[in-house]
Order: structure tokens, then sequence, then C-alpha cells
């Protein structure tokens, strides 16, 4: 066991974002005891931002460049891939990362579409792959694809089955639900109105459901993706228990907005199928506001929290 095992790592993102400041703002508030985290990152990133209330060890990566709120640059985003890379190889119990940047990170060469991807690169092994699954409470959705174009979007009976599968492995073994439920969305208006409005629920969501109902697992049919969420929306803002474990969406869009509009500074980014859990804010770099003091904490404090439980 390294010293860090036990440790949960936060990162605090690009240094020109908000990720700095809701870092520290998130620590003030929640005063927690700071032998419990290590903060990757580097001090002058974090004096920028504001001062935190305890004394946390701090492992530093180098910045030798001026801190510029607001600006996109290849420098901060190389400071962001290699905080990601120093959480790996320091293999704590969970990492929560602060927003960074893909055009800075893609500016620096490191050519990603998002940390998630960049975490799968470093910590996958033994055919692991990493999820993207957002979590408000009880209220979950999970991305079958996740930052591609819209006109790209592409998947298999065969990838739909591993996905829900390590959807599954993670309810059971983190969780600790014995049969969790999952709500499939439908990829086209209406579910594909029986092959009216595309093909894609009868040639590949259709049969993947079927395979998965033999392997045990309790998942609907492919169902309008409208009408699907109105209860889940509805049960949490009204405080009330999820009608499914975890909703399963086709794509970004079609599973962020109902999540966001019902929670969007409740919501958490979660990176599950690695053996380490990652955890972030549901937002992103907030480069318009970085460095006036304007930024919310929220969904950073719920990131730490949702390592805690």
């Amino acid at each position: 066991m390294n010293k860090y095992s036990e440790k949960i790592a936060i990162l605090t993102g690009d240094p020109n974002g908000i990720g700095a400041e809701i870092t520290i703002k998130a620590l003030n508030l929640l005063n927690l005891p700071p032998k419990n985290f290590v903060i990757i990152s580097n001090r002058k990133i974090l004096n920028t931002y504001g001062i935190l209330n305890d004394k946390y060890e701090v492992i530093e990566v180098d910045y030798s460049h001026k801190v510029d709120p607001g600006v996109v640059s290849a420098e901060a985003g190389d400071f962001a891939f290699r905080a990601l890379e120093k959480a790996c190889e320091i293999r704590p119990k969970f990492i929560v990362t602060a927003p960074t940047s893909k055009e800075a990170m893609h500016l620096a060469g490191h050519q990603y579409n998002g940390q998630t991807e960049v975490l799968e690169h470093f910590l996958a092994h033994n055919g692991q792959k990493a999820e993207m699954l957002f979590a408000a409470r009880d209220f979950r959705v999970l991305l079958l694809t996740r930052h591609c174009a819209v006109k790209e979007i592409n998947f298999t009976k065969e990838m739909i089955i591993e996905k829900v599968e390590r959807l599954r492995w993670y309810f059971q073994n983190k969780l600790m639900v014995k049969r969790p439920s999952f709500a499939l969305c439908g990829l086209n208006p209406h579910a594909g109105e029986n092959g009216i409005i595309g093909k894609e629920e009868e040639e590949i969501l259709i049969p993947a459901v079927e395979s998965l109902r033999k392997r045990g697992i309790n998942i609907t049919n492919p169902m309008p993706a409208d009408a699907l969420f109105i209860k889940g929306v509805r049960n949490y803002l009204d405080g009330e228990k999820s009608p499914y474990d975890c909703y399963i969406a086709c794509y970004h869009d079609q599973g962020l907005i109902p999540i966001k509009a019902a929670a969007s500074e409740k919501t958490v980014n979660m990176t599950i199928g690695l053996d380490i859990v990652r955890t972030s804010p549901s937002h992103g770099t907030a480069f318009d506001i970085a460095g006036k003091n304007l930024a919310n904490p929220d969904s950073m404090i719920e990131a730490i929290k949702a390592c805690l439980y």
C-alpha cells in the first residue's frame, strides 16, 4: 500500500480557469480533515485564487508561466495534463478533478477529448474502458457516446452490452446495489417509431437489450428520451427517489440536458470502469469569470462529497 492509497487527490485543473478558486472554496466550506487529502497543483496557482484555511499536502507540478485568468494557452493545457499524469502515478483512493480546457490541452499537443480519456490512457489495464456517469443524488445518467460530433455518433450491439456490463459492475461492487434498474433512451425521436424514424432501435438497441436481459440485467426497451426523463427530473426536484437507478443516454446532450436542467450545481461527473473512481464538477473552466471570485463551488463540493460515502 502506498502512502496515498487511502487519500483523495484533488487537482485544480486549468490554471487560467476557475478550478483553483472552486477547490479552495470547496475545501474551506467542507472543513474536512486535511490528512485525508492531497492537492496536486502548484502553490503559485493556488495563491493566485485564494487562501486555504488548513494545511494540506500539495504535490507540486511545475508551472513557471504567468497565471493569466481567462486565457487559453498551451502552457496551461500542459500543466493540466501533467497533473492528471501525476494523479495516476500516485494512485490515490479517489481522484477529484477541477475543469480543464480541451482546447488548451490540444494546443499543448495532448490530443484527448477530455479528462476521461486521459485517465483511461494512464490507468486502464486488462481491457478496461472508462465510462462517463453523471449523478445528482440518485438521479444518474450514463453516456453511451461522449465527446464526439453528432454526425459521428456510432455504436454497436456489442459496445452497448460492454458498457452496460461495466455499469452493472459499478452498481454491484461500488454502490452495493444487487440488481440495479436501467432505463435506455432511444437514439431517434419517439425511439424510432418501429423503424419509421430510423432503424437503430430495431437493429442495434433492442437486440442489445435482449442479450443484456439474458445476462440477468434489468433494463427497459429503448424509450423516447423526452418522455423518459420527465419523471426522473420531477422526482429529483420533488426530493423523491428516481424511478430508475440509472438512465442510459445514446449521446452527450441527450443525457446531460435533463440532469443539468434539474441539478446544474449539484451534478457530479464521474469516471467509472477503472480501478480508481474519478469525480468532477459537471461544468467547465468558466474562463469568462476566472479570477473574479465569482465561481460557485457547489458542484466541486458535491464532487468531493461523492468520494466520502
